[in-house]
């Protein structure tokens, strides 16, 4: 192999194919010196291989803490819907759940504004005909910035909201909407995930159902 034909890329494979190389010259790879990732000076091989595995070694934890949060967030979560759902068990009077729903829900996530319409297979509720034109098509929650028939219905001071539809367990028909608002723009982000809403609205659903028994 003549000097021109020294690449890189051909020192690599030679390399790779002879990882006995730097054993059979251990002089030469304690001289050699490599770019710092992150200084204008050059370190050693070894050197080089310890800041890349530091480095490796942060993104890990870094991804570990996320996991730890997630799974203390998900935890919480599940925690205060057990609370709720434990507390619309315990209503034995049929016609103060809508009320009863509302205010729970407000209480153990902590929301700035709830509302909760009913029409069809539940229990009617008042509902403005603009808000069931709206709601009765949707079969699964959004979230984000709503349309004027939602945001009608809440204090000037909501930026986000969750619009989930309540389907009869029976019937599947599109029956009433919980609507939950928040002053934070991020709380009900339009990008969330949404299963945790389906499952509420599928309770609220089942709740409501005892009322038209």
């Amino acid at each position: 192999m003549s000097p021109s034909d020294l690449n890189a890329l051909a020192i690599a494979q030679f390399l790779s194919t002879h990882p006995d190389f730097f054993l059979q010259h251990r002089d030469l790879f304690s001289e050699l010196r490599v770019p710092h990732p992150h200084e204008s000076r050059a370190i050693s091989l070894g050197e080089r291989q310890i800041l890349g595995l530091r480095a490796k070694n942060k993104e890990l934890e870094r991804k570990l803490h996320t996991l730890i949060e997630n799974a203390s967030a998900n935890q919480r979560i599940a925690d205060q819907l057990r609370t709720w759902t434990c507390a619309m068990l315990a209503e034995t009077d049929t016609a103060q759940l809508p009320l009863h729903i509302q205010e729970s829900l407000t209480e153990v996530f902590d929301l700035d504004a709830i509302a909760l319409h009913c029409w069809g297979d539940f229990v009617a509720t008042e509902a403005p005909e603009d808000l069931q034109l709206y709601a009765q098509p949707l079969t699964t929650p959004r979230c984000g910035i709503p349309p004027q028939e939602v945001l009608a219905l809440l204090p000037d001071s909501i930026q986000s909201v969750a619009v989930v539809p309540l389907l009869h367990p029976v019937t599947q028909n599109n029956s009433g909407v919980l609507i939950m608002g928040a002053t934070q723009a991020e709380r009900f982000a339009t990008d969330m995930g949404t299963e945790f809403l389906l499952n509420i609205g599928q309770l609220c659903s089942a709740a409501l159902s005892r009322g038209t028994e």
